[in-house]
């Protein structure tokens, strides 16, 4: 084993020294251009021997992380004219328009820990192109760029995003994809809400986990079991919106990788058990300009400000048009059940968990909002897309005073979600029409391969079918 070591001689960065590195990447990414960036990481990669390859990654329409190796050499050479087949992506182009391109985004370097991605790799995240080397339509990481750097550029505006992603920790390598034979999952845990031994699995795996993500530069807040069984959650801090999204895909790989390093099956299925609490991914937003947070007002209606609740009132009034965006399986539906504190209800409250919207106690610099409906299964790029566009363009809600004390609740299935989604001039207004369209059909199929009524069981359908759920040959033996 030491002679094979000393014969590859690739990268191997100790955890310490890999969080300074990326700590200073990112802050280089907020103060250096474009053209430095890329000049700075090509002599670095030309320089550091024992770099053998570059992960590229990106995301498509559903959510599913995709990821190629290039050697390092060829990348080099070839960076400005990458292609890939597009329409072997579920959600991307079509047979005859399949050719699209990958710009790489050099500013999303991340250096990473050995034990997880294995020795001598970087990798960067990259912008899918059409052939005219525009912004792909349907790439959603693309456009989520796009559209905060128009906020920047034309009201100074600046959007700050954290998500609290919960998983469940489940015995056994692929227990997704062995849930058609096995029909159930198995706990690997029975303690609850910031219970459990100090070197138990559970424990194991979130320091493990948690440790991964802090050397990768997310700025580790707290880490903790969740209220169900075999339930996680590690918080990481407060950045710009499309780091906060890459942060949640990188987040959900080491989660993935480290539980199949110990023999188990980290999944964020959204309720992969009946009569617990199920996962969510409560996403917490703010605008900042010129560096001010321009949700607090402390004279405000719970300190915030107006333009905070306008922001608020938007998102209420589109809240069931939207709902397939924030809650895209099948199981999704299980979650959004009362009786285990789904935020379910289409209103806004900082004590009432029920509410799709939360308000956490802030200040000048933390006030936020918290999307509480968001389920961990979700695109993060669509879904904080969605909300940011909403809360900047939508209706605001007009309140009928003969309905004030009724309260609205979002669907409770999917099918449901997908009609709302389908029939709203809204969603096709904000997402483009070619995307609704895409999108309503993609989860329309793994509907369909599902009963109608959830009923009390977990249904197999519900996930090997996910869209999470690398079980691709299934697709056409159904």
């Amino acid at each position: 084993m030491e002679k094979e070591k000393a014969l590859k001689n690739f990268l191997e960065i100790p955890y310490d020294d890999l969080e300074v590195m990326n700590l200073k990447a990112e802050e280089k990414a907020k103060n250096t251009s474009p053209a430095m960036l890329e000049k700075e990481y090509r002599a670095y990669l030309q320089k550091e021997k024992r770099i053998k390859a570059v992960t590229l990654c990106f995301t498509d329409l559903e959510g599913r992380f995709h990821m190629l190796d290039y050697d390092k050499k060829f990348l080099l050479d070839s960076a400005n004219n990458l292609t890939f087949d597009g329409s072997s992506i579920r959600g991307f182009s079509q047979q005859h328009e399949s050719d699209l391109r990958l710009a790489i985004d050099w500013g999303s370097v991340r250096f990473l820990p050995s034990d997880i991605f294995g020795p001598g790799k970087v990798i960067m995240f990259v912008d899918v192109l059409d052939r005219e080397h525009k912004p792909y339509i349907s790439d959603f990481r693309s456009q989520l760029k796009l559209y905060t750097e128009e906020l920047r550029k034309k009201s100074g505006l600046t959007v700050h995003t954290s998500a609290e992603v919960e998983g469940f920790l489940v015995d056994g390598i692929n227990s997704e994809q062995k849930y058609g034979e096995t029909g159930s999952f198995q706990f690997i845990s029975t303690g609850g809400y910031y219970h459990s031994l100090p070197l138990d699995r559970l424990r194991q795996f979130i320091d493990r986990a948690a440790e991964a993500q802090r050397a990768m530069g997310f700025k580790n807040e707290k880490d903790h079991p969740e209220v169900a069984p075999s339930q996680f959650e590690m918080n990481f801090s407060y950045t710009d919106v499309v780091r906060a999204a890459d942060n949640v895909q990188l987040y959900k790989l080491v989660c993935r990788q480290v539980a199949n390093n110990l023999g188990m099956t980290a999944t964020f299925l959204p309720k992969p058990f009946i009569g617990v609490n199920g996962s969510g991914m409560h996403t917490n937003l703010s605008l900042s300009k010129n560096g001010k947070n321009i949700f607090y007002n402390k004279q405000g209606r719970d300190g915030l400000s107006d333009i905070a609740w306008n922001f608020i009132s938007r998102i209420l009034n589109h809240a069931s048009e939207i709902c397939l965006v924030l809650n895209s399986s099948v199981n999704a539906y299980r979650r959004l059940d009362p009786h285990f504190e789904a935020p379910n209800q289409i209103k806004v409250s900082p004590i009432d968990r029920g509410s799709m919207i939360r308000i956490p106690i802030g200040n000048e610099k933390s006030t936020r909002i918290e999307v509480r409906s968001v389920a961990p299964d979700a695109n993060p790029y669509l879904a904080f897309y969605t909300i940011t566009k909403t809360g900047m363009e939508g209706r605001p809600l007009i309140k009928d005073k003969d309905k004030r004390d009724r309260v609205r609740v979002l669907p409770d299935n999917v099918n449901d979600a997908i009609k709302l989604f389908k029939a709203s001039d809204f969603v096709g207004k904000i997402l483009h029409p070619v995307n609704q369209e895409k999108y309503a059909e993609y989860k329309q199929m793994a509907a369909d391969r599902s009963p109608k009524a959830l009923g009390t069981l977990l249904k197999a359908s519900e996930v090997v079918y996910h869209h999470e759920v690398t079980n691709q040959v299934l697709w056409h033996k159904f």
